[in-house]
């Protein structure tokens, strides 16, 4: 009788185990996932030296015209980045919005590998986080995010989300 409960017990052992690793099978398949999309999602930035235009002040540089096609389009991105370094931080963020979304979403929002979240309302923005959150919306990253955060947490980022235009514009009016 006593053999019958051990083998039972470890018949159930057995499945709970085989349960157990499908269940982490399972888990890394989502991480091998997440990191493909990472992979995939991963920017290189090609900086390229260039004599005339990198040793320029911003004034200088509006001032020359550039005399190649070349020396033009590098111009053109050195004053893309100068526009965006006077853009970064222009106004504070709480660091749980820089902990999980600053780093696709751009510091205020304006985007960067993740879609531009300025301008949107804080009920869009809930909604969205939700939806991620559940898995009704498809984003191993942002799920990955937002799986341990609780309603509280993502309802005070919809909320600051949703206050950014009126924090740049009143920044710019400064």
């Amino acid at each position: 009788m006593i053999r019958h409960i051990i083998a039972a017990i470890a018949t159930l052992l057995a499945i709970w185990a085989m349960v157990f690793m499908y269940r982490l099978d399972r888990e890394a398949n989502r991480f091998g996932e997440i990191q493909k999309l990472l992979e995939r999602t991963k920017m290189e930035v090609k900086v390229e030296k260039h004599p005339k235009v990198s040793s320029l002040t911003p004034s200088e540089t509006n001032a020359v015209k550039p005399q190649s096609k070349k020396e033009d389009e590098a111009a053109k991105k050195l004053k893309a980045l100068q526009e965006r370094a006077g853009n970064l931080m222009a106004f504070k963020v709480s660091p749980l919005y820089k902990q999980k979304c600053s780093s696709c979403h751009g510091v205020n929002g304006e985007g960067i590998i993740g879609p531009k979240l300025i301008g949107k309302s804080s009920d869009f923005i809930l909604k969205a986080l939700e939806d991620f959150k559940s898995g009704k919306r498809k984003n191993y990253v942002m799920y990955g995010l937002l799986s341990k955060m609780d309603e509280g947490q993502l309802k005070a980022l919809a909320e600051e989300i949703g206050t950014f235009q009126q924090k740049l514009e009143a920044s710019q009016k400064q």
